[in-house]
């Protein structure tokens, strides 16, 4: 998925309603089947419109370790791939919560580069802030009742 440049518009948008955190969850496995490492996925939205759930469903997807919570106080939370689960030899997962983070130059600090070739990266309140890892992103807004694509 190819997306230009912070500042330009992108090269297409989708909108899908979701109702439940179910559903929102259950998005997020679909989605995972079409990820590959290397995919950064940057994830906006208020509080509680479900990016964590996202996540979950995106991690189950991915054949990942459970316990997807929110790092936001961690920052970074790595889910190794499970050799036993849904994508044997797939990717893990680096999950990042950049709330805290007020700047590019702070997302550089805690080393992304070194996993961002190796796994998919979720990026919860990225926006503004992570662009600079990739230029081929998807930006997933969601809100309490839509995800914007």
């Amino acid at each position: 998925m190819n997306l230009p440049a912070a500042g330009t518009a992108p090269l297409w948008v989708q909108t899908l309603k979701v109702t439940t955190a179910e559903q929102t969850h259950a998005f997020g496995a679909a989605l995972a089947e079409v990820l590959r490492a290397g995919d950064l996925l940057v994830l906006t939205g208020e509080l509680g419109a479900g990016k964590t759930t996202f996540t979950q469903g995106l991690g189950e997807g991915l054949g990942v370790r459970e316990g997807i919570i929110s790092p936001t106080f961690v920052l970074v939370r790595i889910h190794p791939n499970l050799p036993d689960g849904p994508r044997p030899g797939g990717p893990d997962l680096v999950h990042v919560d950049a709330y805290r983070l007020g700047s590019a130059s702070e997302i550089d600090d805690i080393d992304l580069e070194n996993t961002l070739d190796s796994a998919v990266t979720v990026v919860e309140w990225g926006r503004d802030r992570v662009e600079h890892l990739s230029e081929s992103r998807l930006e997933v807004e969601l809100h309490l009742s839509l995800i914007h694509i």
